[in-house]
């Protein structure tokens, strides 16, 4: 098997490495190519190949990780991960572990650790990579790595998501809410809302977004209700797709262009989080991003005119 060979063989299982480190689909798609780049350059051919590029994959993403963080401690807004609609990676043994781990919520979770205990507990909890692989990854002894991840485990467990194990439960409940919005529906979207329900946004400071969390059942229940029946007047689309192993959607406009997304939190037969991803610097790898500035502007404009 040649290099290139190789190298494409394992680049599902580098850029999910990447991507649970980084959080950003561009971010971590850098990083599988500047992988490539230092394999290619390499005068050696390494022992183990996917060794080699799990270490150094894990590495670029630690220094990225480092830079990105003082950037997101400016972001305007609250700051959510690149939305995902398909893991490259596929391993029936640790399905479980991989679709947890791709989660919103398990992404945001992650951002409380350091660079170096998020990288030794997505290569030792999720990859389930042996201690000797991941020292030698992150550069520290293995007791340091177990020390990392014990401090790793317990940030994750004060805090850990937990979702309906039913994915067609989840995927019922969303079919519904979907309907609801496209309908207007406050009652029905009610219904299947948790009592202190969250919606949040995250446009940042470069599209419409909410000026902060709305709470409760009844108020994003008459939000959502009284928004979306407006968006479709307009031409704005629904596509129900699952998003970060999620229930969720993306929205486009008349012409088909990316508008933004949105994910479901399920739990117990109920919608917990509503997250929507506006900003267009987060949308571009899903196609061509519409201007949610004048889809805005076309909504209220909709909404002044007499019936």
């Amino acid at each position: 098997m040649s290099e290139v060979e190789e190298f494409e063989e394992l680049r599902p299982l580098l850029f999910s490495i990447a991507y649970r480190i980084l959080g950003s689909v561009s971010e971590a798609e850098d990083a599988v190519q500047e992988t490539w780049l230092r394999f290619d350059g390499s005068a050696t051919r390494p022992t183990s190949t996917k060794a080699y590029l799990s270490a150094t994959v894990t590495r670029v993403s630690i220094d990225v990780l480092r830079s990105a963080r003082v950037r997101r401690e400016e972001y305007v807004g609250p700051w959510f991960p690149e939305p995902l609609l398909s893991d490259p990676y596929q391993d029936p043994a640790r399905a479980v572990e991989l679709a947890d781990s791709v989660s919103m919520a398990a992404l945001l979770l992650l951002e409380r650790l350091s660079p170096l205990e998020r990288a030794v507990f997505v290569l030792r909890e999720v990859f389930a990579f042996g201690f000797d692989e991941i020292a030698t990854a992150v550069e520290r002894s293995e007791a340091a790595c177990r020390q990392l991840l014990v401090r790793a485990r317990r940030h994750m467990r004060d805090g850990r998501p937990r979702f309906a194990a039913d994915r067609r439960e989840r995927q019922e409940l969303a079919t519904r809410f979907f309907d609801a919005l496209k309908d207007g529906d406050v009652g029905g979207l009610r219904k299947l809302l948790a009592a202190d329900v969250r919606l949040v946004g995250d446009g940042g400071g470069k599209a419409p977004q909410l000026a902060r969390a709305v709470t409760g059942a009844e108020n994003v229940a008459r939000l959502l209700g009284g928004v979306f029946p407006w968006l479709l007047r307009i031409d704005v689309s629904l596509e129900p797709r699952e998003v970060n192993g999620q229930p969720g959607a993306i929205l486009r406009d008349r012409d088909g262009k990316v508008l933004h997304t949105l994910v479901l939190d399920v739990l117990d037969g109920q919608i917990q989080t509503i997250r929507t991803v506006v900003n267009p610097d987060k949308l571009g790898h899903l196609g061509p991003v519409g201007d949610a500035w004048a889809v805005d502007r076309e909504v209220k404009q909709a909404r002044r005119r007499p019936n």
